[in-house]
């Protein structure tokens, strides 16, 4: 009986401390993600909240305006900018137990985000002097369990409200910017199972997020920089799904006070080649009613991320956590999302048998590669400019606190 309470104490501690960091490096517009790990928390009640900084230091040289004749021949300024903006990922929880088998999670995150800002000093203006997305996604996920052979079923089940907002600005002529500000929401759902023996640490779930259809994005285009088009600020709409994905994640006691973990994530970025966005009313020189105005160019692929590590707990107070993790860039030779390695660990201290208080940091490499006009999916992207850009270094930090009883 030792051996099995050693094992199951130092995995509870072990699976989470580090995981929940590495999902910031991911391609695509991944922030957060989805996380739904303290469902399986064996208390009866928790509360669990975590901040993660990102600090990313992705650096574009070699830039050639390529379409100088669009917005005014822009390669007499710097060929070289720093494309990447720090930022902060929040989540909360709260977990409990409404009967010996079932279990429900409430939990705010943001999935999703970006920030570059190479700003309007360099030769690549007329592609982006600023781009920022932010999310917030409110979700209730619930599961049932039940025995079956040496362990316990579990069927997972929940759905999820998403809000979306963001503005992307750029050169649009000599010295004039233009700006394009959106918000939009949506609903989502998730189903999944798992098979947990708790007697050695093991658990194996597969979980799918279905897609949050943003059927109404609305907002705005403001040219009223631009004189010759009349300084306009136009009323604009679109549609675009957010991406669903499916993840399969494994861990299992493999001595006492030892656990390996993994995961593998699909998610479905392909659907992000280019979003269109059309004019509410007609705009001399620009767009007639339900014309297109502008659009968003990604050219996206599919995102695959796996993550695989061990943990030990040292003591009653203190265990840790070591993972390395392969991201499949999402860039098609058109932006500068390549794949990205990470190496992560974390401590957790058990503070008391109510609280628990976690630290885990990370170090990636952003591998280099190239951005030029491509055509994606029978789209032409990235006419505007070039540029090339090296190995770069990403870094977190993230802490935690989790309240239990």
């Amino acid at each position: 009986m030792a051996k099995r309470v050693s094992i199951i104490h130092g995995a509870v501690c072990l699976a989470v401390g580090i995981t929940s960091v590495t999902p910031a490096f991911a391609g695509g517009l991944e922030r957060g993600g989805y996380n739904i790990d303290q469902l399986f928390d064996t208390s009866r009640f928790t509360m669990d909240t975590a901040a993660t900084f990102v600090a990313p230091q992705r650096k574009l040289k070699n830039v050639v305006d390529t379409s100088p004749a669009s917005g005014g021949n822009l390669n007499g300024r710097p060929n070289s900018a720093d494309d990447s903006e720090s930022y902060w990922v929040p989540r909360i929880g709260f977990k409990a137990g409404l009967t010996d088998d079932i279990d429900c999670l409430a939990d705010y995150s943001q999935p999703w985000g970006a920030h570059t800002k190479p700003g309007t000093n360099w030769a690549g203006a007329n592609e982006n002097v600023e781009t920022k997305v932010r999310s917030n996604n409110y979700a209730l996920t619930c599961s049932y369990k039940f025995d079956v052979g040496q362990g316990q079923l579990r069927l997972i089940g929940g759905g999820f409200y998403q809000e979306l907002s963001g503005f992307k600005e750029r050169e649009v002529a000599p010295t004039a910017v233009g700006r394009l500000d959106l918000e939009g929401d949506g609903w989502g759902w998730r189903a999944g199972v798992a098979y947990e023996i708790p007697e050695y640490a093991l658990r194996a779930s597969l979980v799918y997020n279905s897609a949050v259809k943003l059927n109404d994005i609305t907002g705005t285009l403001d040219l009223s920089q631009v004189a010759a088009l009349g300084r306009p600020v136009v009323g604009v709409y679109g549609a675009q799904d957010m991406p669903d994905s499916l993840e399969f994640k494994f861990q299992s006691g493999i001595a006492p006070d030892w656990l390996a973990l993994g995961s593998v994530k699909w998610t479905d970025w392909s659907q992000f080649t280019t979003i269109p966005f059309y004019c509410r009313t007609a705009t001399p020189g620009l767009c007639a009613a339900g014309g297109q105005a502008t659009s968003l160019d990604l050219g996206y692929r599919d995102g695959w991320t796996v993550s695989g590590g061990i943990g030990h707990k040292f003591n009653d107070q203190w265990s840790g956590a070591v993972t390395v993790t392969w991201d499949r860039g999402t860039s098609q030779g058109f932006g500068s999302q390549t794949d990205t390695w990470t190496l992560g660990a974390g401590l957790q201290r058990a503070i008391n048998e109510n609280v628990d208080w976690r630290i885990a940091g990370a170090i990636g490499v952003l591998t280099s590669g190239s951005s030029s006009q491509r055509t994606i999916d029978g789209a032409a992207l990235g006419n505007g400019v070039s540029y090339d850009f090296g190995n770069d270094i990403v870094a977190a930090v993230s802490t935690s606190l989790k309240v239990k009883f």
